[in-house]
């Protein structure tokens, strides 16, 4: 079978704010992270036209990870927490690991459906639409994740042959 997506976001400055008259999307975007400040940011999947019926799922990993785990203390770092627009009903939260050697946390989402694009592209919902980095966070504590990123990706593997998506993803990750 035939599986194509594409993943993108809306240009945006470094402040977090959309760049005017921006009429592509991009594949990544670079910003200065402050304290209570709002992002722009929102990761989209298309699946594109001609496309069998598919799974999808995108991943977000954060580096610095130990040092994140440190000002969300004593709990540890939930990032889903900073992500504004998140809609739980069409994108099913898996959990997240985290590589103590790559010092990475990567969070899991899978799409509430099978996604079938035989006509044309299918623009998925954005995962969610911004990022809030939390008031509380201090200058020193946010010295410590300078050159944090967060990678988003993502995946599709064909329905037909699966009986649902915890089978696909099971023999995706043989």
């Amino acid at each position: 079978g035939n599986v194509q997506i594409k993943l993108d976001e809306a240009a945006a400055n470094p402040d977090g704010s959309l760049v005017e008259n921006a009429e592509k999307r991009v594949k990544a975007n670079n910003y200065k992270l402050l304290p209570g400040h709002t992002y722009n940011k929102d990761p989209m999947v298309t699946v594109l036209k001609g496309s069998e019926s598919s799974y999808v799922k995108m991943t977000v990993t954060f580096t610095k990870a130990a040092e994140l785990d440190a000002i969300f203390a004593p709990n540890g770092a939930d990032m889903t927490s900073i992500f504004a627009g998140y809609d739980s009903t069409n994108w099913i939260s898996k959990g997240n690991t985290k590589d103590t050697s790559k010092n990475t946390r990567t969070y899991e989402f899978w799409y509430k459906e099978a996604v079938a694009a035989s006509n044309g592209d299918v623009a998925l919902d954005a995962l969610f639409d911004k990022i809030v980095v939390p008031g509380f966070i201090n200058n020193d504590q946010l010295a410590t994740i300078k050159g944090m990123t967060i990678t988003v990706n993502a995946y599709a593997i064909q329905a037909n042959g699966f009986a649902n998506a915890e089978e696909a993803w099971a023999e995706y990750s043989k």
